[in-house]
């Protein structure tokens, strides 16, 4: 979330900031309201909670020296400053409770270079990379569902029967290539990527300190009877990993890397791209995330970056690089590079990875900290990550890109060690 120190010391260009991503900036003017009342309320209550004090000590001094009747008379103030005190404790509570709900709902502030524009028509492509989309052939522009069901793996249809609409079921070979992209973006980043195997069900607070609750409450599976999450993505339980603990600056940065399923209920994208694998409720993803110091960010940002750009490379596919603009950034974020490939058979660049710096934005959230080398106290981390692989959708484009006139589909070379020296799959 926001720090409530920069809205106090620097109240208008937070507001730009949030004017920048098409938010209406008056919730900033609604929480400095709230700040400065609970500042006052919280300052009065201290001072009557002092007062009683005091005359508490008075009392036992009276009562000490035999003077009763003293001591009764101020017991009997002491009584009812109490009870004002406790009401406004009652109250700064709920003013308090009342700004960490406004503050959890605003989203954070673009970074400086992130570009203007209110959607992603206005995002910037940096870079593109590979084979020009119109050099693809007719074999290659057929929608990778069919060529799936052709081949026999990807059954949609008993999928749908065991589960309901937007699952699927890989089989065969297309099952020995999930698990081959997983186990490949695995390997790449195992250098220095610690792997993580996380739970893939996690409690609500795990959820809030990434910002998906409560923003994203209608996009999310809960567990209702035992208060847990299904995951959207691997980051929630890595970002919560230092959840409440005090890291040494020696130890920073923090790599870690994880492979898990996730699941999303795509609630605002009914009847839009839901054929095949462009939209899933259940898909299986590597997270590649990081905890570093404010001044690490950007070095960070751009090998994350490098990493999962250099592994789509790899796999022959051709892709793109999106500089996000504000009005396109996720809530937390605030920067972000969008890669996206390009499949021939839908005819369509598909995002297949968001690499995002955070700032401070989550780490306060997740009362994220580190204490700096021979300093006093402690400083706010930073968090990065990115998608080193999702997998439907670079499925959905291996297949098609990969597709030749007899039907069958090549295995990327890269990728044929984790398919049992599978060169070709074929029906």
């Amino acid at each position: 979330m926001l720090d409530v120190r920069l809205i106090r010391s620097d109240q208008e260009s937070v507001r730009t900031g949030i004017a920048r991503r098409g938010e209406d900036p008056a919730v900033i003017d609604r929480v400095a309201d709230l700040d400065t009342r609970l500042r006052e309320l919280t300052a009065k209550r201290d001072a009557l909670r002092a007062e009683v004090r005091s005359i508490s000590n008075e009392v036992g001094r009276l009562f000490r020296e035999g003077n009763r009747d003293e001591a009764a008379g101020l017991q009997a103030e002491s009584k009812a400053l109490g009870e004002e005190e406790s009401e406004l404790d009652r109250t700064a509570g709920e003013l308090s409770s009342e700004l960490r709900e406004l503050l959890l709902r605003i989203p954070n502030l673009p970074a400086e270079e992130c570009p203007d524009g209110s959607s992603e028509a206005d995002n910037v492509v940096l870079r593109t990379h590979g084979a020009e989309p119109a050099s693809y052939g007719d074999a290659q522009r057929v929608p990778h569902w069919d060529v799936a069901e052709d081949l026999g793996i990807l059954d949609v249809q008993r999928a749908v029967k065991l589960s309901g609409s937007m699952f699927v079921m890989y089989r065969g070979a297309g099952a020995q290539l999930v698990r081959a992209l997983c186990q490949l973006a695995l390997d790449r980043n195992s250098d220095i990527y610690e792997e993580v195997r996380p739970p893939t069900l996690v409690r609500t607070d795990t959820m809030v300190a990434t910002g998906h609750l409560p923003k994203f409450v209608d996009e999310a599976y809960q567990i209702e009877r035992d208060d847990l999450w299904a995951i959207p993505t691997a980051e929630v339980p890595l970002t919560s990993l230092g959840r409440d603990e005090i890291l040494d600056e020696d130890s920073l940065p923090r790599r870690f890397c994880a492979h898990t399923s996730c699941f999303r209920r795509e609630a605002g994208s009914a009847g839009k791209d839901t054929r095949g694998l462009l939209r899933v409720h259940e898909f299986d993803k590597v997270e590649i995330l990081a905890y570093c110091r404010p001044g690490d960010a950007p070095d960070l940002h751009a090998e994350i970056l490098s990493r999962a750009e250099s592994l789509i490379a790899d796999l022959g596919l051709s892709y793109r690089v999106l500089d996000l603009c504000a009005g396109d950034l996720g809530a937390s974020s605030r920067r972000t590079f969008d890669i996206e490939v390009y499949a021939p058979g839908v005819d369509d660049w598909l995002e297949v990875s968001s690499v995002s710096w955070f700032g401070d934005y989550q780490a306060r959230r997740a009362n994220l900290r580190y204490r700096p080398d021979g300093g006093k106290g402690t400083d706010v981390l930073h968090t990065l990550n990115g998608s080193a692989l999702a997998v439907p959708r670079v499925w959905a484009a291996l297949v098609e890109v990969n597709r030749r006139e007899d039907g069958s589909v090549t295995v990327p070379e890269v990728l044929r060690p984790y398919m049992r020296g599978t060169e070709v799959i074929t029906p």
